[in-house]
């Protein structure tokens, strides 16, 4: 007799017993998201809706308060104000998407218009050369930052705040303190003044002030939102926001694609100097000394995370005119400058506690 028992059940016996089982598709519970919830998943993937919502509420407040503020006057005049703002918020916008900072942006601006000025004032150079050799310097500023913290490996707040010192003592050195005049501008590179010029040929019987420096700023924002969304570096500078380890492993060159955004964020600020001759009409080595925190308020505002990767380049926009919306409309209100300077930081905390309630929605 054999030490092995027989199989009690045959392959044959397990096929009859097959076609008994349940054929039933397994189905699961459906989540079922609350009105919060779903208005919060909308919020988060589209971060360019609070901006715009919080625009047209402040538009519409400020409007019923004091009529005067719904004019085309007055809306235009809050554009103008802040073109030169928009345009670093710009350069901003690309630095913060990828997890960065640039304390330096406003010193690179005032650099660039001080060597523009100089050399086509000052030294008589043809305009359109002192212009370029301006941008020039403001994108080597730029790739100086970016170049210590992807090389060097330092935080982009400590390279920052280091080269805003380092490029304000240069600025002073290289100015001399000293600034250059309207009249001396007009009289030997007017062409420094171009972005300040008006369209009167298509707004003057409107009220409305629109300068070439505003429609600029359109043209550059446009070109910045394709370039961040339908270009091959823009989706790099997006997942190097979101992960640099992630972006790394799946072969993004990410040394070079910090320094490329810091090159271009010199470029925009640069570029921006030329506007803001036109804007102010004058050189001067200590101009716009609030421009770096309004920078970062108008990408804050606007729904750009402070930690990278999600972002928006309308929503810049937008959180620079609703700055100058809140400044623009507590002034008509008789509201003294330190409470518009209050409304502007509670602005920033809510918006940065907006950020974090949303950033947790995806977790």
């Amino acid at each position: 007799m054999s030490d092995q028992a027989a199989p009690t059940k045959t392959i044959s016996d397990f096929e009859a017993k097959l076609a008994e089982a349940d054929k039933a598709v397994a189905q699961f519970d459906k989540d079922d998201k609350t009105a919060i919830a779903r208005v919060r998943g909308f919020l988060r993937d589209n971060p360019t809706m609070i901006p715009a919502l919080v625009l047209v509420i402040s538009v519409l407040g400020f409007g019923m308060a004091n009529s005067r503020f719904l004019g085309l006057n007055a809306l235009t005049t809050v554009l103008q104000q802040v073109t030169v703002t928009g345009f670093v918020a710009l350069a901003q916008t690309m630095v913060i998407l990828t997890a960065g900072i640039d304390l330096s942006v406003g010193e690179i601006l005032v650099m660039s218009s001080l060597i523009m000025g100089n050399i086509a004032v000052t030294d008589g150079w043809p305009t359109p050369i002192a212009i370029l050799i301006g941008i020039f310097v403001g994108t080597a500023m730029g790739i100086f930052n970016g170049v210590l913290v992807a090389k060097v490996k330092l935080p982009p707040f400590i390279v920052t705040l280091g080269t805003l010192s380092i490029f304000r003592a240069l600025k002073l050195a290289y100015s001399h303190s000293e600034s250059i005049r309207p009249a001396d501008i007009d009289a030997n590179a007017p062409s420094l003044l171009f972005f300040g010029r008006r369209l009167e040929f298509l707004f003057t019987k409107t009220g409305a002030t629109v300068t070439f420096g505003m429609v600029m700023l359109l043209i550059m924002a446009a070109i910045a939102w394709y370039v961040l969304n339908r270009t091959a570096w823009g989706r790099h500078v997006h997942a190097l926001g979101d992960d640099p380890d992630a972006a790394m492993l799946s072969g993004i060159a990410v040394d070079s694609t910090i320094i490329s955004v810091y090159g271009v964020a010199g470029f925009i600020c640069g570029f921006a100097s030329w506007v803001a001759i036109g804007r102010v009409g004058s050189v001067s080595p200590i101009g716009f000394e609030t421009i770096n925190l309004d920078s970062i308020t108008a990408v804050v505002i606007g729904g750009t995370s402070l930690f990278g990767g999600r972002g928006s380049i309308v929503g810049s926009v937008l959180g620079a005119i609703i700055v100058g919306v809140f400044i623009t409309g507590l002034s008509l209100a008789g509201v003294d400058s330190y409470w518009q300077t209050f409304a502007t930081g509670s602005l920033v905390i809510i918006a940065v506690a907006l950020d974090q309630y949303l950033r947790r929605a995806s977790k």
